[in-house]
């Protein structure tokens, strides 16, 4: 069988792999010349362990990588509200895995390029799709203006939130549900959070100034990501960074006393396309929904997408599986997207931009639980277990599973 996956990130690199693991012939198509290197996510938590695992990346990512300790929920003057202790499981075969999305890419290509069953074309920027009863193909641009049709058995559109492939599927306006009025800029920096007792993982509350301060690198890099007046131009967020940083942070630094890599304003959505399989043609992750970062429900939610969709595949090509497997996946993954990584991830949001900082606990239930956790075992292992209600086994629905 011959898949075609558009778009070389973490979600399409990882889904190639996957597949050519398992026998699949994989031609990735990716418009760019590389891999992004721009500040994204980096927490990698049970589903994501899960494909990494099935794509054999797992251990030089864990190298790279380290295992997130605790996170703290605090006010803007660095007090703690309330802390989870050991929150990535370290001791657990899924502990979850810090490493930023452009090292991760790095890693997976690499993988990638020594594998014989997966063709990569850069520069490959794919203007439409299509499909027949046999086949699926991709129609593409070269750098140089040239077009060409590539063809397969099925198609998957892992190419992000401006994906081009469900606009072709599913028309180029219909990607339903709401953009935020919010501008959250992504940064990376080099800053020593550990001198103020913050831990790996930290959630500002405050109506105005809530922000994440994530620990991303063994050697000090750390995520601060904060809001910005959706008027101000990328110049304008660009400039007015310093002044951002010496309100926000810990110390009120100057430039001087910190060290910026990246910078990158963007604009929060929840949207879900309607369908995430038409024929043979499949979408995941950020081309089939979108949410705000808070809780890093996007990038878990894509990659346990991921997951699904290549145990439905392989159930296809190993004959263990028919096409309406597929329907399966579109369900099944719409529904959790809907019953749970819309409305956590909503709350998730609200909780850090809309309470009082200092009645947090009383009039926030999950926090509330949080607090609770920390001397009820009980608590904190449901607490823990709650990340495979993302998860869905497809095996399940094979024909002749052994």
């Amino acid at each position: 069988m011959h898949v075609i996956v558009v778009g070389a990130g973490p979600s399409g690199l990882s889904l190639s792999l996957a597949l050519a693991q398992e026998g699949v012939e994989v031609t990735l198509l990716e418009r760019d010349s590389t891999v992004s290197d721009a500040p994204r996510a980096a927490h990698m938590m049970v589903p994501a362990i899960q494909i990494l695992r099935r794509a054999g990346v797992l251990e030089d990512v864990r190298e790279a990588g380290f295992f997130a300790k605790n996170m703290a929920w605090r006010k803007l003057d660095g007090t703690t509200i309330v802390t989870i202790e050991d929150v990535g499981q370290s001791k657990s075969p899924e502990a979850m895995t810090v490493l930023p999305l452009s090292h991760l890419g790095k890693i997976m290509l690499a993988h990638a390029e020594k594998n014989s069953k997966i063709s990569l074309k850069w520069g490959h920027r794919v203007i439409d799709v299509g499909q027949d009863e046999n086949s699926a193909w991709a129609i593409i641009q070269q750098e140089d203006g040239t077009e060409k049709k590539i063809t397969g058995d099925f198609l998957c559109g892992c190419d992000g939130g401006a994906s081009q492939v469900r606009k072709s599927l599913l028309g180029a306006r219909n990607f339903p549900g709401k953009t935020w009025d919010v501008q959250l800029v992504a940064t990376n920096v080099y800053y020593p959070f550990d001198k103020f007792g913050y831990d790996d993982m930290n959630n500002i509350i405050h109506p105005e100034h809530c922000h994440v301060v994530m620990r991303l690198t063994k050697d000090g890099l750390w995520r601060v990501s904060y809001q910005e007046d959706t008027n101000l131009t990328f110049q304008q967020v660009v400039d007015n960074q310093p002044a951002k940083f010496e309100q926000i942070l810990p110390g009120h630094p100057k430039p001087g006393d910190y060290t910026l890599v990246n910078l990158n304003p963007y604009r929060m959505h929840q949207r879900c396309a309607e369908k995430f399989r038409v024929g043979r043609i499949c979408l995941a992750a950020d081309a089939a929904h979108l949410c705000n970062p808070w809780g890093g429900l996007g990038l878990t939610g894509g990659f346990a997408d991921v997951t699904g969709l290549a145990e439905c595949l392989v159930g296809i090509a190993t004959g263990q599986a028919d096409h309406s497997i597929l329907d399966k996946y579109d369900e099944v993954r719409r529904s959790i997207y809907n019953s749970i990584i819309d409305p956590i991830s909503t709350k998730n949001f609200y909780r850090a931009s809309k309470l009082d900082p200092d009645t947090a606990i009383e009039n926030d239930p999950v926090l509330a639980m949080l607090a609770t956790a920390k001397n009820n075992p009980k608590v904190k292992e449901d607490l823990e277990k709650s990340i495979y209600n993302l998860c869905y086994d497809f095996t399940q629905h094979y024909n002749n599973k052994s």
